[in-house]
Formats: structure tokens, C-alpha cells, sequence
């Protein structure tokens, strides 16, 4: 069928704009997002003679859109992925402009030209073909002077599919053979022109591509019996005379050698040497069958212990990939230190199978599933908000991985009792709560879920609020945050502070998780209010004890500082500055810190290469990161060196308690003889920070 993509790309917007206008900032990031792509409209009109035409914009990576209708009327306004509007046009030929609006602001604009006639379609020419690649699929196209769009009865009682006209539509059949194909195009008159074929659809019998992904496991971690990406057990026979009616052949595609079994019954693979498969955890194989409803049965047979089965559902036309768990085998009382044979049975018998890349292997980074339940959450039902969670009533979800293009599979699954969710093959995923009816986590302190995972490098989660002014552009509107060091083989609990999120958390509709395509196990996610950590400080910073002539101070009641003239001038950042008394000690407060200048004197600049350190003292109950800049804004500044800015990070962020901080000069490449500014980043938090100066 013609396929609408809708590609929510998960894309991390950072917006660091460290300075004033006279900074240098490298946005060079920004340029690496691409703008939505494949950019069109499905576009229908009512055949009454009224010009009533619906519009159903479309396009991959993008979340809305603007049309301009091309006959002068008013534009559209924002239009959110996967809605239409309707318009009344006279008759005539429009240019349709449609803008596709991104996650980061980028936007994408196109002309589509439309034809409105009130007469009937003339000169329908229809092309009908058999897919080259896929079984039983066939593409429509169809042009015609007047029409806007055709719909296609494939004959055999599917509806019809609609498309634009010109576009090509594709259908995959249940079954191959004749049928009556009927294209009909529609103009904006009562009146359709139809044409009507009997077309022969074809099956292919056999693979015309190899097996989709070749190994790439090390050799050392894998056992072949059957593959050219690996060296393969010597003096194997894959086709043993054992009385079965099984015919054998080898096909190559693309210089891939696949073996061909045809009116199998049953087909057994003789090993040239006994295979110790003891240190393995998985049995591989791809099959491709052109015959449905097929299922395979695998036999590893050892010496001792004979053979055990699995049973595998083969889906026709297509590569299946399976990676079988061994202990699936040895469950059942198999020994794994002694394969010798391997056989196959087809139910029903006398089907072909294509087998490719049938091997033992491990996975190097340890199990492939967890073996107990995530860890049960502790805290009071008041406290949170639950999206999922056998321990909390949830607030509903409406939409679970919905088709957003991804290529994630999920499944639930029960692991000692608990339901979990496993995803696999996971880049991203989403998780709708409600459109209509928006979750306020605004009360809320932190999300948190718990995770496992094989093989994942990284792991993010991403809120978004879909309401008012969703998709203008604006990528504060949604934010991803990443796990900062992913584990594997065991649960771990994540718990990200809602203030590192500059998402408006009074509406939520949609949860995102995004991966590097790997498996990964969710399970108790929700929100939650932390009732028992501070979120200011009950002690003064401690009270700094150098000698006064060996600082030369920015701020502190302990010393003459060099003055300052701008306190968080205004750069655009989110940041509030309040000077706070803590036990008679005057105090910065950064709420929504992302990042603040601080500036002493642009007409005489600080000095301060006789010193040999830079100190702070933070404090902060929710910062995940925090850097320190120190700018020279003398001469050559802004000739494009970044070395003439640096900015140096708090290797771990310490929140709850204060942590005095002191940095090498030497890390910065700055010219320290002419210091003018300094600028804290960070990730959105409250920071607290005093004592900040220079010393040796």
C-alpha cells in the first residue's frame, strides 16, 4: 500500500550561547540536523462540483506544518503531523506551498501544484507492474490531464487505496494470481474516468537479495556450521544421505553462497567434527521461504543426549533472523560439549527453504536478559506520578510505540511476575499518555525508570508537550536527556532531575526513549517528588583562609573584591540571579542556570597571570554539570580563536552538600593578563556559589 511516513527524528538541540555579542559562538552543530525531507501532501477532492479539497501534509521529520493554499485566502496557520484541513477552490491550476516544521526549528518548504476542474479526467494512462524484489506486490502508477488523485481496487476485496495522482501505489497480495485491477481518477466534477486491467500477479520463489545483515561477530566468539563470513567446520555434509525425499542445492547471490532445501521433509547437516558449543549462548540462522504459513523445526543433536527442538514461524518472502537461546536446548536436557548433526522438519512438509549464516555464537558482553525483575519501587503512591509500573496505578497510555518510523520492536514481557517492557532493535520509541487529557508533572522533582540492557551504548529520554505553540520552532519545548555512562547486564535506576528538562512539564502528552538500536528493558517509569533532599543550603559557604595579598577577588566577604559592572547581563540565557544571605554571608542564587556572565571592567582588564588558581565554592541540589569560562574580550578578540575561550567542567557534580573547587590556570589557554569576564554553565539548575577568586 502507498506507505505515509511521520519521522519524529530524536535530535538533541544544545543552545550554548556563551557571552555577549562581542563572544564568539560556534553553533557548527546546529548545521549537522537535517531539515524534514520528503516533503509533499496527500490531496483529495469531493467529486460535487464545490472545489472542496483535503489536505493531508506530509513529510519525514517533521512534527507540523504550514500550508499556503496558492489562491491569495489566508494561510493555513500550524497544522500538527498527521491532521488534514479541507479548502474551497475555484477552478484552476494551484501552486500548493507546504513548510514542514522540525524538532530544532529547521524547516523544509516545497511547491506542489494542484489541478481543480470541474471537467472529468481525460487521457488516463495507467502503468501496473510485479515489485522486482518483493513476493506478490505490485506498483500502480497513474497520470491523467485534470485529476488530483486516483484510487486503486486491487480485486480482491481490500478496499481501495487512494493517492495522489502521479504517485505510484504499492499492495502486496495475499495470494499470486489474476486479478481485476481498477484505477479510477477523480478531478473535482461528479464525473471519474476508470480503466480496468486483469493482471497477473507474480510469486517469487526464491531470495533475489542475501540474508539483510552479514556477521560481524569476532571469529572467536562463534562456531560455524554454514556461512562465507566465517571458517566454517571442515568436512561438514549438508545433505547426508538419511532416507528423506529433501532435495539440496546451493544458490549465489551478490557472491553469497545459500543453501536451497526443496519438498523438504526433513534435512539433517552432518558436522565434519564433534562441536563443544558449551561456552556458546545462541543458535543463529536466516530462512527465507516463499511459502506461507511455513514453520521450521531446528534439531541440535548431541552425541549423549540426542536431539532437542525449537519450533520457528517463517514469515513468506522475507529473510527471518532468529537468534535461538541455547538454554532453550538445554532446558530440555540437551548436552552442548557434543553437536554433531543438526536437522530440520518443514510443517507443512514438501515447502523450500533458503538457509544462510547458521552458526554458534556468544555475546561477548555477557546474558542477553535479565534474570530477575527490576528493583520494587519504595516510594509513597502520593509521591508519584506513575506512566508505568506494576507497584502504581498509572495515569493510562493511549499510543505505545506508535509508527513513527522507528525501527523498534516492543514487546511485554513477565519477569518474575512483572510485567516489563522489551525493546529491541530500539533507535527510538514513544510513549503517549494523552492528547486531550496532558499529564501536569509540574509538582514533580525528578522521572524516573529503571533499565537493562545487552548490548546498548546509549540511552536517553526525552518529555514533550505537544499543546499551545507546539512546533513553532521553539526546541525548548522539548529536551532529551542521556543516561551518562550506560551499563550493561544488570539494572540500574535512573533518576533525572526535572530541572535539568526545560520542557513546560504542565502538560505532558508524549515520553520518548531513544537508543543506539540495541535491546533494552524498561520498567518502572514515572515521576516523582523528592520530599527529602534540600534545596538550599542551611550552612554558609566555608570561609576562605589565604592570605588576602595572594587573591585577587571577584566575590567573596572575605576580601576586597575588583568590582564588578554587569551581574548576569542580559545574553538570552534562562538564567535568574538572586544575592541571597546565608548565616550573615552574602551569596549568589542561579535558578535556571544554563550559563551567566559575570563582568569585572571592559576598560581595565584583570590581570591575573601571577596567579596559579582559580577558586569557587558551589553548592546545588540538582546540577549534573558545571563549568567555569574566563573570557579576554582585549586585543584580536573575536578574530575567530577559540583558544582565546575556555571553559573548564567540575569532573562530578556533588548535589546537597558544599564543594569548594579549585582550578589550574594552566588548564586555560586564555591570555590571563587582561581578564574581563567569567561565565558559569550549567544544566539548567539551582546553583549557589560563592568565593570566587583568583589566588596562588
Amino acid at each position: 500500500m502507498k506507505t505515509v511516513k511521520y519521522i519524529f527524528s530524536l535530535s538533541l538541540i544544545v543552545l550554548t550561547i556563551l557571552g555577549c555579542s562581542q563572544d564568539d559562538v560556534n553553533t557548527d552543530f546546529v548545521d549537522k540536523i537535517a531539515p524534514p525531507s520528503n516533503v509533499s501532501a496527500s490531496v483529495t477532492v469531493s467529486q460535487d462540483n464545490t472545489g472542496a479539497v483535503t489536505i493531508t501534509p506530509i513529510g519525514d521529520g517533521a512534527v507540523s506544518f504550514n500550508v499556503d493554499f496558492g489562491d491569495s485566502s489566508d494561510p493555513s496557520g500550524v497544522i500538527p503531523s498527521g491532521r488534514s484541513l479541507k479548502h474551497i477552490y475555484e477552478e484552476g491550476t494551484y501552486t500548493l506551498t507546504i513548510t514542514a516544521n522540525g524538532l530544532n526549528g529547521l524547516s523544509t518548504t516545497v511547491n506542489q501544484q494542484i489541478d481543480v476542474s470541474f471537467k472529468a479526467p481525460q487521457n488516463l494512462m495507467v502503468t501496473i507492474e510485479n515489485d522486482g524484489t518483493i513476493s506478490k506486490t505490485v506498483n500502480v502508477t497513474a497520470t491523467a490531464d485534470f485529476a488530483l488523485s486516483y484510487s486503486v481496487d486491487f480485486g480482491d476485496g481490500s478496499d481501495p487505496v487512494m493517492s495522489n495522482i502521479n504517485d505510484t501505489t504499492t499492495y502486496t497480495y495475499q495470494e499470486a494470481g489474476v486479478y481485476t485491477i481498477t484505477i479510477t481518477a477523480f478531478s473535482a466534477a461528479i464525473e471519474t474516468t476508470s480503466y480496468t486491467e486483469e493482471f497477473e500477479v507474480i510469486e517469487i520463489l526464491q531470495p533475489v537479495q542475501a540474508a539483510p545483515t552479514q556477521p560481524n561477530r569476532a571469529a572467536t566468539d562463534v562456531i560455524s556450521i554454514f556461512s562465507d563470513a566465517y571458517e566454517n567446520i571442515a568436512g561438514t555434509d549438508f545433505y547426508p544421505n538419511w532416507g528423506q525425499s529433501t532435495t539440496y542445492n546451493q544458490i549465489d547471490i551478490d557472491g553469497d553462497h545459500i543453501i536451497q532445501y526443496g519438498n523438504l521433509n526433513y534435512q539433517g547437516i552432518q558436522f565434519g567434527a564433534t562441536a563443544d558449543a558449551s561456552q556458546m549462548e545462541f543458535l543463529h540462522i536466516d530462512v527465507w521461504t516463499a511459502d506461507e504459513n511455513m514453520a521450521l523445526d531446528i534439531y541440535p543433536i548431541s552425541v549423549a543426549t540426542g536431539e532437542k527442538l525449537v519450533k520457528m514461524d517463517l514469515v513468506a518472502g522475507h529473510w527471518n533472523s532468529y537468534d535461538i537461546p541455547l538454554s532453550e536446548f538445554t532446558s530440555q536436557g540437551l548436552s552442548m560439549n557434543d553437536i554433531h548433526q543438526i536437522k530440520f522438519d518443514g510443517t507443512p512438509a514438501g515447502g523450500t527453504i533458503f538457509i544462510d549464516n547458521l552458526y554458534f555464537y556468544k555475546d561477548p558482553s555477557g546474558p542477553s536478559e535479565p534474570e530477575s525483575a527490576a528493583p520494587t519501587p519504595t516510594l509513597p503512591a502520593d509521591d508519584v506520578i506513575s506512566v508505568y509500573s506494576d507497584d502504581y496505578t498509572s495515569v493510562g497510555i493511549s499510543e505505545l510505540n506508535p509508527n513513527w518510523s522507528q525501527t523498534t520492536v516492543l514487546t511485554e514481557v513477565v519477569i518474575d511476575g512483572n510485567n516489563t517492557w522489551k525493546y529491541e532493535l530500539l533507535n527510538y520509541t514513544g510513549i503517549v499518555t494523552s492528547y486531550d487529557n496532558p499529564t501536569d508533572v509540574s509538582a514533580m522533582t525528578h522521572v524516573h525508570f529503571d533499565y537493562w540492557t545487552p548490548d546498548a551504548t546509549s540511552l536517553g529520554l526525552k518529555l514533550v508537550n505537544t499543546g499551545s505553540g507546539y512546533g513553532d520552532g521553539d526546541p525548548l519545548k522539548e529536551d532529551i536527556k542521556y543516561v551518562p555512562t550506560v551499563v550493561t547486564g544488570s539494572w540500574v535506576s535512573v533518576a533525572l532531575p526535572l530541572s535539568e528538562f526545560t520542557t513546560d512539564r504542565s502538560a505532558i502528552t508524549q515520553l520518548l526513549f531513544e537508543s543506539s538500536g540495541a535491546t533494552v528493558y524498561i520498567d518502572n517509569l514515572y515521576f516523582y517528588i523528592d520530599s527529602s533532599a534540600s534545596s538550599e543550603p542551611e550552612a554558609a559557604a566555608p570561609t576562605p583562609t589565604l592570605a588576602a595579598a595572594n587573591v585577587i577577588s571577584i566575590y567573596s566577604d572575605a576580601y576586597t573584591s575588583v568590582g564588578i559592572s554587569e551581574l548576569n547581563p542580559n545574553w538570552s540565557q534562562t538564567t535568574q540571579l538572586t544575592e541571597v544571605v546565608i548565616d550573615g554571608n552574602n551569596t549568589w542564587k542561579y535558578e535556571l542556570l544554563n550559563y551567566t556572565g559575570i563582568v569585572t571592567s571592559y576598560d581595565n582588564p584583570t590581570d591575573v597571570s601571577a596567579m596559579t588558581h582559580v577558586h569557587f565554592d558551589y553548592w546545588t541540589p540538582d546540577a549534573t554539570s558545571l563549568g567555569l569560562k574566563l573570557v579576554n574580550t582585549g586585543s584580536g578578540y573575536g578574530d575567530g580563536d577559540p583558544l582565546k575561550e575556555d571553559i573548564k567542567f567540575v569532573s562530578t557534580v556533588v548535589n546537597g552538600s558544599w564543594v569548594s573547587v579549585d582550578i589550574p590556570l594552566s588548564d586555560f589557554t586564555t591570555d590571563l593578563s587582561g581578564i574581563t569576564q567569567l561565565l558559569f554553565e550549567s544544566s539548567g539548575a539551582t546553583v549557589y556559589i560563592d568565593n570566587l577568586y583568583f589566588h596562588n
